[in-house]
């Protein structure tokens, strides 16, 4: 049974320590997005031009626009749960609606019709429309509803790490498994032939497209918003709402702190199948590559959290970018035949990745509170929406322009490992090393400038308390 409401987060004690069934039902809520963005992010690019006989050009047209849509659908949601009024709450009530249409939907994302190949592009241009609408239906509020369970600075970092080991152990468990459901039908595991992936990859659709669907509930019916909105429903235009937002300064570097560290991560993701398959020519190496990385960046959630109550966040983050460049300038000097060295690198970079994970999300509610001192209003759920908007349209660009690369270096879906040209390779590895690495450096630059320290954040929750008397 949750716990019962208490007064608005803003008011609370400076600090303040949640219970422990809590923390899991909020973490809980993370695993399946976890496991389809693992999924989709490693697998996707690769599934529609090796498997569903797309060329790259035309997959990362449907990336692209994919994004874009979903980072127009975003900010309306987030807008949409700050006016909701429910029994669930504000966030929870959109949870419940959208789980069962976001497992049904992601089964679709991984069935081959039987069409032409123009045919096949808009199947999977609907599919994926489809599929970003019901995960903005369930994510946004979602992350919108870590602000309305505490106000304390460091029981924010500490819930987003039960947040983030959740959905690195589920993305683990579906890395892992996935690669090696998608085999299940293939003769030789590093030369599959498209008809034996195509049922291996629907095979494994259907089993995760259920098990999504119950990690939802859970945090639904075992977390209980804490703030209670005013009776009164805000009616200011979304225009309006984005001018405030991007008008808070903090809330301008922890866009481009999250915007260079998941840039750099989602490339990485979308050519990492590529990279194993054609430049190592290890594809059976799959799940054990994940297994590293996810593995390493899940334990070190929870000793970077800890680190971060005795150093702060901007610290943390800058030992945690130093490790995941050191990684990605070493991937680009692997040889063909370094496949060990490459799992040992992929464990080192899931150090510098839970700082990723871990730190732009901790700051974001600090900034939510800084702007309820502004303006008088929780808006939550506009800021994550804000934050998803320019990150999902940006990542969409560098994804595409990524997949498009590839297609202008010389790579050939109908050749198989070995057979790629060079041209083609030497592309693989700049984007699984050096490009990477520009983006966090970016980050790191600015989170030297970000404004928000803890000193700042208490006064703030003290001027709060004091305002609301």
């Amino acid at each position: 049974m949750a716990e019962q409401a208490t007064p608005p987060a803003s008011v609370g004690a400076v600090h303040e320590r949640l219970p422990l069934k809590t923390r899991l039902a909020f973490g809980a809520g993370d695993v399946s997005p976890g496991m389809a963005a693992i999924i989709v992010g490693f697998f996707q690019a690769l599934f529609l031009t090796t498997v569903a006989g797309l060329n790259p050009g035309a997959v990362g047209l449907i990336l692209l626009l994919s994004r874009v849509w979903d980072a127009i659908t975003d900010p309306w949601m987030g807008l949409i749960s700050d006016r909701t009024r429910s029994r669930f709450g504000r966030r929870r009530f959109w949870m419940l609606v959208g789980a069962v249409p976001f497992g049904l939907i992601y089964m679709l994302l991984w069935w081959v019709p039987p069409l032409g190949e123009t045919g096949r592009f808009f199947y999977y241009l609907v599919v994926i429309l489809a599929f970003n609408t019901a995960y903005t239906i369930v994510n946004v509020p979602y992350t919108s509803l870590t602000a309305e369970l505490t106000s304390d600075y460091d029981e924010r970092t500490a819930l987003n790490s039960f947040r983030f080991a959740f959905s690195i152990g589920g993305s683990l468990i579906a890395g892992v498994l996935h690669g090696i459901l998608i085999t299940r039908f293939c003769l030789d595991p590093n030369r599959c032939l498209p008809a034996e992936s195509q049922a291996g990859y629907f095979f494994s659709a259907i089993i995760f497209g259920f098990v999504m669907i119950w990690p939802y509930l859970w945090c639904v019916f075992g977390t209980r918003e804490r703030y209670t909105p005013p009776a009164t429903t805000m009616t200011m235009p979304l225009r309006q709402q984005f001018q405030i937002a991007l008008r808070n300064q903090p809330f301008l570097f922890v866009i481009g702190v999250y915007l260079c560290s998941w840039m750099a991560l989602q490339i990485t993701q979308n050519v990492i199948g590529f990279y194993l398959t054609f430049y190592l020519r290890r594809a059976d190496m799959f799940p054990i590559v994940l297994l590293a990385v996810q593995g390493s960046a899940m334990i070190f959630l929870f000793v970077w959290s800890a680190v971060s109550r005795r150093i702060g966040k901007q610290k943390v983050y800058y030992i945690g970018m130093c490790f995941w460049i050191a990684v990605m300038s070493g991937l680009f000097f692997v040889g063909p035949d370094q496949i060990t060295l490459a799992i040992v690198l992929a464990a080192l970079a899931g150090v510098g990745i839970a700082t990723a994970y871990l730190v732009p999300w901790s700051m974001l509610p600090d900034v939510v509170d800084l702007d309820e001192l502004n303006t008088g209003q929780r808006r939550e759920g506009i800021f994550y929406g804000v934050m998803t908007f320019t990150q999902k349209t940006a990542v969409g660009v560098g994804i595409a322009l990524t997949l498009q690369a590839l297609q202008w270096y010389g790579f050939n879906r109908d050749l198989l490992p070995g057979e790629q040209p060079e041209s083609a390779l030497l592309a693989l590895r700049w984007m699984i090393g050096p490009v990477p690495t520009v983006l966090l450096v970016i980050g790191m630059i600015l989170v030297y400038r970000y404004p928000l320290t803890r000193e700042r954040h208490e006064a703030i929750l003290t001027q709060l308390a004091e305002r609301k008397g």
